[in-house]
């Protein structure tokens, strides 16, 4: 490890937490996922690690937190307890002023008196500039990463797709400038909202369905029963969104664009691709790293 204590780095998203702990060259030494609650719906359990290469396929919860939402407190100190004590934390939360009340309450609890900052989104920052009129309402999720993507691939035009509760689009140029980029409700958020607004139509789960995608559904995506459909529709609406976009981009440049693809349902919709695509789900705790690094070299 480089010299001096790591730094923790959290990504608390609308459905789970992620975490990990680096070095200041930006290595994970450590990481790990927790949900908002003692079990999230899809079944997936707190505590359980998350895989530390760029490419590694992790699960998503199916439900959103609501800002309302506990954090599981004692599966995320259970992750914690066995770390060295970190220089300080740098987190990204989208999911809410209670969640952040009770990420202060866990950090605090873990190791009193550590500095801790909420990242938010700025004019500039780790060689990507934002191209939002008012850089502030960027979502420090999509900031934290387009840093760590313009790192991940230096040099190239880029179309970074991150597939969660929200599906979140972001067009970034090869020198690092973020022109903008499209939000539209995930695959999971698809399928929940047909059952919950559409009488006659079930109410499903990713992890419910994620054994129906697969080869066979991609060469019958007219499909014969009701939960099938469903998963196809909502599927290929999320896939089309990408490729049209990622097609519009390259068009609109006049060159080819790198398309990133990474989030909790990144392994699903990735399958159904037609296009180009690489696979990177570290990206905001990759640029949580950046961030933190540059912080603490402008501190000293």
């Amino acid at each position: 490890m480089s010299g001096g204590a790591p730094f923790l780095l959290i990504d608390a998203g609308n459905s789970r937490v992620k975490w990990a702990l680096a070095d200041s060259s930006g290595a994970f030494l450590d990481s790990g996922v927790f949900a908002h609650g003692p079990q999230s719906e899809d079944g997936e359990r707190p505590g359980g690690v998350a895989a530390e290469h760029p490419d590694a396929q992790v699960q998503t919860a199916a439900a959103p937190a609501s800002n309302g939402s506990a954090i599981d407190s004692k599966a995320g100190a259970a992750g914690w307890a066995t770390l060295p004590r970190p220089s300080a934390a740098w987190i990204s939360n989208v999911a809410g002023d209670t969640v952040e009340q009770r990420l202060h309450a866990l950090l605090d609890a873990q190791w009193p008196g550590l500095p801790h900052t909420f990242v938010r989104a700025c004019a500039g920052q780790c060689g990507v500039i934002n191209g939002y009129g008012a850089p502030e309402r960027l979502g420090s999720d999509r900031w934290a990463g387009l840093i760590g993507a313009h790192a991940a691939f230096p040099g190239e035009p880029l179309l970074i797709a991150t597939l969660g509760t929200a599906t979140t689009l972001e067009a970034l140029t090869a020198d690092g400038r973020f022109v903008g980029g499209m939000i539209a409700p995930g695959w999971s958020l698809m399928m929940r909202s047909l059952g919950e607004h559409t009488a006659q139509l079930p109410t499903l789960a990713a992890e419910s369905v994620r054994t129906l995608v697969g080869d066979a559904l991609a060469q019958h995506w007219f499909a014969a029963d009701t939960r099938h459909a469903m998963t196809a529709g909502s599927l290929l609406a999320q896939a089309g969104l990408i490729e049209r976009a990622w097609r519009e981009l390259c068009r609109a440049w006049r060159k080819d664009v790198r398309l990133v693809v990474g989030g909790g349902a990144a392994h699903e919709v990735a399958a159904a691709l037609d296009v180009p695509h690489t696979r990177h789900d570290t990206l905001v705790l990759s640029g949580l790293a950046l961030i933190a690094a540059d912080d603490s070299a402008r501190r000293r």
